[in-house]
């Protein structure tokens, strides 16, 4: 395969990373808006969202399947394609039951995208540790822009609008991306541009028992950061947010967008320093800072939260290419699949989490409090993970 064909798919393969995070990430910031609109409680309405985040777990590894035996390239435009259609179906909705099925048609589209699009690009790199950098980069601009999408759009036209325009867009990219592929242009690869050194069924199976743990936990976490933080910068930061959809909307991009640059960060540790002790000391410094920010306000929570997000985005690259070593060729989808079971299965357990601790306790200080101490659970368990050396490639097959 030429490499013109390869890189157009790892294009659309960090096109489609930004399209699934911001539409998966919209609804938290939209919500305010139809809360204002419907006049309905926030925990009720936040709870419309648990389906389409528990679908996006759980049809991770059907996806993940169909994408080791259809192709990567053409679940591809069946993940842009069925991903717009949900969130335009959830604008047209008119009460809570239509809401929640167009929810649900998101996330099971957006299940496509990471057993499908990482496989791919781990399939077509030849720097593997660049190129998931540069992946998580485009991931997080999607949810740095989600937040300021969902607010402009909301602010300037209606929450309606900001269902059908990033949806509209998806379309649209799976159109195209088809059109490119009848063409020939952008294709699936046989075998992977690149291999790592091969490793050993019982560390496979070890490093595989321990990222069971550490990525359930970093899901929970990702995705209950993710939920609560426009409401938990709408309450704390009053004096910066104003009154408008668009102020929170701008501080929760403003975490994303620096957040994202981590996964640039975290690839390019990835190979050269060990693993392991990347995953230690950045989920150490994560329960830390989230305990931090149980209790402050103003620009110091803002600073806490940046960098507890940063944090956690910077071991994604690592994780991700762990898993790559430790899982066999011919099912990688499959093994991305199932950790987007753990980490996007997590999310409705987070989105219940978050409903509960706001009715408890509604500035969210029990809820960082406890996120602190998952945090503190998944470093005890990467106490165990294999001492993986850097990831580099190597001209041998991988072991299958």
């Amino acid at each position: 395969m030429n490499s013109s064909a390869s890189s157009l798919a790892i294009a659309f393969s960090c096109i489609g990373h930004a399209v699934m995070h911001l539409l998966a990430a919209l609804y938290v910031t939209v919500v305010l808006a139809i809360e204002r609109d419907w006049t309905l409680p926030y925990a009720e309405l936040i709870r419309l969202w648990t389906l389409g985040s528990l679908l996006i777990g759980l049809g991770a590894p059907l996806a993940g399947w169909l994408g080791d035996r259809w192709g990567e390239c053409r679940m591809l435009v069946v993940f842009f394609l069925l991903t717009g259609a949900g969130a335009i179906w959830a604008g047209l909705a008119d009460d809570t039951t239509g809401l929640t099925l167009g929810l649900a048609v998101l996330g099971l589209g957006a299940a496509i995208y990471h057993p499908v699009g990482m496989a791919l690009v781990v399939r077509h790199a030849h720097n593997r540790g660049r190129a998931m950098g540069v992946l998580g980069l485009s991931g997080g601009a999607g949810v740095a822009a989600a937040a300021v999408v969902a607010g402009t759009l909301s602010d300037l036209l209606s929450w309606r609008a900001a269902f059908f325009i990033p949806g509209g867009v998806s379309m649209a990219v799976g159109a195209v991306l088809w059109a490119l592929m009848s063409l020939g242009w952008v294709r699936d690869r046989d075998s992977d541009a690149a291999h790592l050194a091969p490793v050993g069924r019982t560390a496979m199976v070890r490093a595989f028992i321990v990222l069971t743990v550490t990525m359930a936990c970093g899901g929970l976490i990702y995705h209950a950061v993710q939920v609560a933080m426009p409401k938990l910068f709408e309450g704390r930061l009053s004096s910066l947010v104003g009154d408008g959809m668009l102020g929170v909307g701008g501080l929760v991009t403003l975490v994303y967008a620096v957040a994202a640059f981590a996964q640039i960060v975290g690839g390019h540790l990835a190979d050269r320093v060990s693993l392991k002790l990347l995953y230690l000391a950045g989920l150490l410094l994560q329960a830390a800072l989230l305990g931090l920010a149980a209790s402050a306000g103003g620009a110091v929570l803002l600073l806490l939260v940046t960098i507890a997000v940063f944090i956690g985005n910077g071991l994604l690259p690592g994780e991700n290419l762990l898993l790559a070593r430790y899982s066999p060729n011919r099912h990688r989808g499959l093994a991305y699949g199932a950790k987007f079971v753990l980490t996007f299965g997590a999310a409705p357990v987070a989105v219940q989490l978050v409903a509960v601790s706001y009715g408890w306790n509604p500035d969210f200080t029990m809820l960082l409090w406890l996120l602190a101490g998952v945090s503190l659970v998944a470093l005890a368990a990467a106490l165990a993970l294999p001492s993986a050396q850097p990831c580099q490639a190597t001209a041998a097959a991988p072991a299958e």
